[in-house]
């Protein structure tokens, strides 16, 4: 381990695999919890190799794999599909993939079935929902299994035809409370960490440090244990979605872009293969 991993990583770089267990440890040392999104074989082999302590397979793949406008659409099995593909590539990372529309909301047993084949036929570590007090009764039930959860508040995707809105949410004191209380229901359910999307960095501290669990935020500020970006976003593959939460650490976009434009200058041109490259 280098010299930057014990400073950064006092507990997580320590460890083989990251479990749930170790998380709490982290959030428990004052260790920040880094979490990206992956989809397939090739690029989640990097993010683990790279270090990354959380992998989410998101439905937001319905958005960046699919190009679908909201995460709806995304079915069951695609998202098994994607999260095979993802455990094969990992070794050190702890994989959550996400439950999407329709496979838990309002019928606690298809929850249940629906966390039981992402476990099974993808080899998932923990599974993630979104809501509060109102998928309770489904946590409780996928929990029986020895599912490990993950909650989701704030900014819920799979809501958005309800809220009509991606703006910032719990900004008005009642759906403020509201949170709160939600955040200490998913904690004394069960759930190992919760993800807080696009609400007030202020309330975000709030909620992290009245909760034992991890806080991971997406657009909700520093003072949670973790933070979480859409890979695709973050590499500047995507260049359609800027929020002012994101930071791009590349611009793949015009990179790939260049490259295959070069590639298709040198196959009319003839110019490749050239000599060394045939046999």
């Amino acid at each position: 381990m280098s010299e930057i991993d014990e400073q950064l990583s006092p507990v997580g770089g320590s460890v083989k695999k990251i479990t749930t267990n170790v998380l709490l440890q982290m959030k428990q040392n004052g260790e920040k919890i880094s979490m990206l999104t992956a989809y397939d074989y090739s690029l989640a082999r990097l993010v683990d190799l790279a270090g990354i302590d959380v992998i989410l397979v998101g439905d937001s793949a319905s958005n960046v794999m699919a190009g679908h406008e909201t995460t709806l659409p995304i079915t069951l099995d695609q998202m098994i599909y994607h999260a095979s593909s993802v455990i094969r590539a990992t070794s050190r990372s702890l994989v959550v993939v996400d439950l999407p529309f329709g496979s838990y909301q309002g019928n606690s047993k298809e929850a249940l079935t629906s966390s039981i084949r992402i476990m099974k036929e993808a080899g998932a570590h923990a599974v993630k929902l979104e809501g509060g007090r109102e998928v309770k009764e489904s946590i409780d039930r996928i929990l029986t299994a020895g599912i490990p959860v993950m909650g989701h508040l704030g900014l819920t995707p799979q809501s958005i035809y309800k809220f009509g809105t991606y703006a910032v949410r719990a900004r008005e004191e009642e759906e403020r409370d509201r949170l709160l209380e939600d955040a200490k229901i998913l904690e004394e359910t069960g759930v190992f960490g919760i993800v807080l999307e696009k609400i007030p960095a202020e309330l975000a501290g709030e909620v992290a440090r009245s909760i034992s669990i991890p806080v991971i935020g997406i657009g909700a500020g520093n003072q949670v244990d973790g933070q979480v970006l859409v890979l695709h976003d973050m590499l500047g593959i995507n260049k359609e979605f800027s929020p002012r939460f994101l930071r791009r650490y590349a611009d793949l976009h015009d990179a790939i872009i260049e490259s295959i434009t070069n590639y298709i200058t040198d196959v009319k041109l003839k110019d490749f293969p050239n000599e060394k490259e045939q046999y």
